[in-house]
């Protein structure tokens, strides 16, 4: 079973001075099965006597730990079987993270530096990076001494933040990689393509890059490059027919929708890595994106293109999302509050960013259970099972599901603005005891709606059978 050798997120990463409110975002999609259940749970701080190890379910990769584990979040999978696959969280000293963005490194890069089987994969990196950092750079650190000596069994891109700074990395082959901060009043998308563009290796404030990546772009000829540029995308990534209908597309659109004043080709494999927006961006704009589907253009598979149109090209979400994630690192504001972790389970177009502060100790017992088959106490169920019905009868219940959002979510942001009001006035227990309540809170009360709403489909929904006809009501 290969469920996540399929994975094909799309991500998106807001700097400072881009953002209406002065926060760092960083979002990801992770995309893998339409039925794939998530967990999401706090791990507390834990300090053992020896060192711990890691050791992958996926592969034979094991890593020894340090012995301080810093609290953190994170997203695992309801099976271990095929590995933990913790995917996104926020850490005790207030670093985010969210792992991966699956890429692909080309058949020229492959041949000279082969991935490696049992080196570190999507599944373990949340796992033995983000509990073990206190910042970004400290985190891609990290990440890349893994890979440089255990190698990566796939290619990926890595988004790291804290309220300073949003970061991507992205590996190529089996132990290259290179980072590249975000700057602050910029934003960037990217969708299962080699992003990242021109390394300035003189900018190490910048750019972060494994110790020995122009030797061996040099030792194997592979820079294409006639101006002496050094472009990673050009040098490590794909260009291909299938890059053309599958990822550069998603990119167009995200940048379709903060940058309208430009026209590009869907298609075309020179988008820019980074882009200036003509306004600032929310958080609403950040979950706008990531659940968006070609809205406003002929290739929306919801919309009334043609169909060959319709089908042209994968949108951004989908129903093989198993959870949306934006991790909105905030200015000025106490450590307990500075993190909102807005988690949408199953597809983010028809499932609800709920806020959870980094603050938290712990989830509702709703986001523990979850397997394959359907089951009425898991939250992603909950959230999952709407969607299911309004794709049933899209046109007729998919207008309730959007005033529900609509509804929540204006709740979720007043719920926000209370807790800051009186956030600095609280000691540090007397905050970790409301943002566990209030983040809580706002979850079960989205479980509770959504729920609700099901059930006023299903009732609906009766009258939709094919089997139905239209009665005589004297007889």
């Amino acid at each position: 079973m290969d469920a996540q050798k399929y994975s094909a997120c799309t991500s998106i990463l807001i700097g400072k001075k881009a953002s209406t409110d002065g926060s760092v975002m960083i979002g990801r999609n992770e995309d893998a099965r339409a039925a794939w259940p998530k967990h999401y749970i706090v791990h507390p701080h834990h300090e053992s006597k020896s060192n711990p190890v890691f050791k992958s379910s996926d592969n034979k990769f094991k890593l020894t730990l340090p012995k301080v584990r810093f609290k953190y979040d994170a997203t695992p999978e309801w099976t271990k079987k095929y590995g933990l696959f913790e995917e996104d969280g926020i850490n005790e000293y207030n670093v985010a993270m969210s792992a991966t963005e699956s890429t692909y490194s080309n058949e020229t890069v492959l041949g000279v530096d082969p991935l490696v089987k049992d080196g570190i994969g999507e599944e373990a990196m949340i796992t033995v990076v983000l509990p073990y950092i206190k910042t970004p750079r400290e985190g891609i650190e990290r990440l890349g001494k893994i890979i440089e000596k255990y190698g990566t069994d796939e290619s990926n891109g890595i988004l790291f933040a804290d309220k300073n700074s949003a970061w991507y990395m992205e590996t190529g082959g089996g132990h290259q990689w290179v980072a590249e901060r975000i700057p602050d009043d910029y934003y960037a998308v990217i969708a299962n393509q080699s992003a990242i563009q021109d390394i300035d290796f003189n900018d190490p404030n910048n750019f972060m890059w494994a110790p020995h990546i122009r030797e061996f772009v040099n030792k194997y000829h592979l820079n294409p490059s006639t101006h002496g540029n050094f472009n990673f995308r050009q040098i490590f990534g794909t260009h291909t027919l299938a890059d053309t209908y599958y990822n550069t597309p998603r990119v167009w659109y995200g940048q379709k929708m903060f940058n309208p004043e430009i026209q590009q080709d869907p298609q075309s494999q020179n988008l820019p890595f980074i882009r200036k927006s003509h306004r600032k961006l929310s958080i609403n704009d950040a979950e706008a994106f990531l659940a968006s589907h070609y809205q406003g253009t002929k290739y929306d598979p919801v919309g009334e293109g043609k169909p060959q149109d319709r089908k042209r090209f994968r949108p951004i979400s989908l129903a093989k999302t198993q959870e949306s994630h934006i991790m909105q690192m905030r200015p000025n504001q106490p450590k307990e509050t500075t993190g909102i972790h807005w988690l949408a389970m199953g597809v983010a177009a028809q499932s609800t960013y709920v806020p959870f502060f980094s603050g938290i100790t712990g989830t509702p017992t709703a986001y523990h259970y979850g397997v394959h088959d359907y089951k009425h106490n898991s939250a992603y169920w909950a959230f999952k099972l709407a969607g299911i019905m309004v794709d049933s009868h899209y046109l007729q219940f998919n207008p309730q599901l959007e005033a529900l959002q609509a509804k929540l979510n204006i709740h979720y942001l007043n719920s926000i603005k209370d807790v800051d009001a009186n956030a600095k006035q609280l000691s540090s227990d007397q905050l970790v005891k409301l943002v566990n309540k209030v983040s809580n809170g706002e979850a079960k009360l989205a479980i509770k709606d959504y729920r609700k709403l099901t059930g006023h489909l299903i009732a609906l929904a009766a009258d939709y059978s094919p089997l139905n006809y239209h009665q005589d009501l004297n007889l």
